[in-house]
């Protein structure tokens, strides 16, 4: 049957699953520690990109980011883990009127860099700085591609929700798959906005965004 030859896309597509599927079990036994958490997020980015490609083996893709970003990684997330307790403590605990915008913006901006920093981290040799300063630039400057991962997330967010409270049994799955099928989902977008950075480089500025130097490993 064609559908099962190795080249259809039922198959690629089954095999795309099962590398997220296993890139979600990879983050999720490598963040335990917590303060690892980055380095997991954007390992996960790395072997979805190389897994989508065809490139190398997952888990020896995976590992191999993760040491190569964990310093960088750990420091981003550093900003983000704390910034995140932050927003929940405010959204839980300071129900002050006056405060809705505040941590309606800062909840917006954490969100919109979120989507980005990781991506750019296994991607581009940069400076920390750098990197977190991008991750809101692309966002801003891709905000149809930025939106569609945001969407993907909140629709994974809700399916949880109401699965915790309407149909237990389906939690598993939901958590079997993951962020790293989202991971994976959010590649060809992400891709597509570093197309053109990619092809520049290891030029500086190829437009206003310096994305910095391609991964050598690339």
């Amino acid at each position: 049957m064609s559908f099962l030859s190795p080249d259809s896309g039922f198959m690629r597509g089954l095999a795309d699953l099962i590398d997220a599927i296993w890139i979600n079990i990879l983050m999720v036994v490598t963040s335990i520690p917590l303060i690892s958490i980055g380095a997991a997020l954007t390992a996960g980015h790395d072997a979805a990109r190389r897994s989508l490609e065809g490139r190398g083996h997952v888990t020896a893709n995976y590992f191999r980011a993760f040491r190569s970003n964990f310093i960088k990684a750990t420091m981003i997330w550093l900003v983000f883990g704390p910034l995140l307790l932050l927003l929940i403590y405010a959204w839980v605990v300071l129900q002050i009127t006056p405060l809705l915008i505040i941590k309606f913006a800062f909840s917006i901006l954490w969100v919109l860099g979120f989507e980005w920093v990781w991506a750019l981290q296994s991607r581009f040799e940069n400076t920390v700085g750098r990197t977190l300063f991008n991750a809101w630039v692309f966002a801003l400057a891709n905000l149809g591609r930025t939106l569609i991962m945001v969407l993907f997330d909140a629709a994974y967010l809700v399916l949880l929700v109401l699965s915790w409270f309407y149909m237990p049994q389906g939690l598993f799955l939901l958590l079997l798959l993951g962020y790293g099928t989202l991971i994976m989902v959010h590649t060809p977008l992400l891709n597509g906005a570093f197309k053109h950075f990619v092809a520049n480089a290891p030029m500086a500025r190829p437009t206003a965004v310096e994305a910095g130097r391609k991964k050598t490993a690339d």
